[in-house]
Order: structure tokens, then sequence, then C-alpha cells
């Protein structure tokens, strides 16, 4: 279940109509994929009215800027995080981490367009990113990221594998990073895997059963994205750099 905190900050947003997906760790919990995170991160729309409405929660959660940069449209649109602490009693010391621009992951207006809603305790409904959106937001050059990416992928698999539709084995083919489950993919949807391997060589392994060979395209694949996202977020840290030596707006 939601810790009440999180409830606290989630119902701020839906009460005030505030276009947001929840992602990050609270997400991956909602999936299946963890059982804590401390802090809610949140995708936006960075429209003027949508970034009043966010204001008018985070005011209702007594909440306010704690890092660099401060809460600008623009350092949303150029993909930096903005970062606020509550002080609301209900949800005091909780962290809140919006965002509206990420590497590899697709513009908010698509991300809103196939969203999850999900029925929470106390009638709380929260619209939560979807998982294939999930999976592309938490591949980053962080080393936590990269367990609960298999963790998110591997719940999923097993959650859905009975009756899998043909959208979702062409997602597993194209994301799990479980070499058993890649070879039991293999078998059992053969068709799918000779379409997908031609996005994805390294399935040519999960074919013949090669489990060393699979795990080291695995782990080369992930040191791509990593490196990736370092050259993504250099000019944006270089950025970060500078601003710490601006006074913080709030």
């Amino acid at each position: 279940m939601i810790p009440n905190p999180i409830r606290r900050v989630l119902s701020s947003i839906a009460d005030n109509n505030v276009r947001a997906l929840l992602m990050g760790g609270q997400a991956c919990i909602l999936y299946g994929a963890a059982e804590f995170s401390r802090d809610t991160d949140l995708a936006i729309l960075a429209s003027p009215a949508n970034l009043k409405r966010l204001k008018a929660a985070l005011a209702d959660l007594q909440a306010s800027v704690i890092a660099v940069p401060g809460f600008e449209p623009q350092y949303l649109r150029a993909g930096h995080a903005v970062h606020f602490r509550c002080q609301d009693p209900e949800a005091v010391g909780m962290r809140i981490d919006v965002m509206t621009k990420m590497r590899g992951v697709a513009p908010f207006a698509r991300l809103w367009a196939r969203r999850t809603t999900m029925e929470l305790a106390y009638g709380l409904r929260c619209e939560v990113m979807a998982l294939p959106d999930l999976v592309a937001a938490k591949k980053t050059q962080r080393d936590k990221d990269w367990p609960m990416v298999r963790r998110l992928l591997e719940a999923h698999y097993f959650q859905n594998r009975e009756n899998a539709s043909a959208a979702q084995v062409r997602f597993w083919f194209r994301e799990l990073r479980t070499p058993e489950l890649l070879v039991e993919c293999a078998m059992k949807w053969p068709a799918a895997r000779r379409t997908e391997t031609g996005k994805r060589p390294l399935l040519l392994h999960a074919q013949s059963g090669e489990g060393t060979k699979l795990e080291a395209a695995l782990q080369a694949e992930e040191e791509a994205v990593r490196r990736a996202d370092a050259r993504y977020w250099a000019p944006l840290k270089a950025e970060l750099e500078r601003l710490r030596h601006r006074p913080l707006k709030p």
C-alpha cells in the first residue's frame, strides 16, 4: 500500500487537477517491482496553466524548492528536474521531483495518452506512467536504476506470460534483461523472435540458448545506454554548476 505521505501528495495533485504522471520508485511499487521509495517523482505538462495548478498543489503541501534549478519553465523544458520538500504535517519531509523532458522518453502528450490509471486506497485515483515509458525513463547511468528495470520487466512478464498479447511479446523481446526469460521467450514465440532480432541482435543468443554470450551482450547494451545518458546530461550538469553560483529562486 502507498504510505500516507505519498497519498497526501497524490491527493493534492489530483485535487488541483494537475496533469502529472507518477513515475520513479513509487510507480515501480505500483507495478510490483519495488517495496519502498522515499520520494515522489512526477512527469508533468509544462504548460502555463498546468504549472499554475502545480504551484497551487505545492502551496497546499507547503513545499518549497530545495536545490537548483529554481521552479521555472525553461529549466523543465531543457530537461532538468526541479526538487521540492514538503512541510505539510501529513507529508512532512517528503521530497517531490518534477520533470517534463527525459532522454529516450516520449513527449508528455504521448505519455499522457497511454498512461495507466490506478485505483489506490480510499478511492484515490492515480495517473501512472505506462510501464514501457517507465522502463525507458529508468534507463540512466545510475547503478540503482538497472536492477529496477530488470525487476519491472520480470514482474510484467510473470504477470502476463500465460495470456500474452502480441504487443506484450514484442515488448519483452525488445526490453527483457533476464537471460533465462529471453531464452524462454525465444522457445515459446520463435516467429516473434525472428521478427525482433533485426532490432535487437542479441536475440540470436537467446535462440541458441547461449547464456554466457547473452549475458555479455546485455551488459554491453546497458553500458551503451549509460554512455548515452552521460552524454545527454553533460551540458545539463554544466548548467547546474553555473546555477549553483546564482541566488535560488522559489
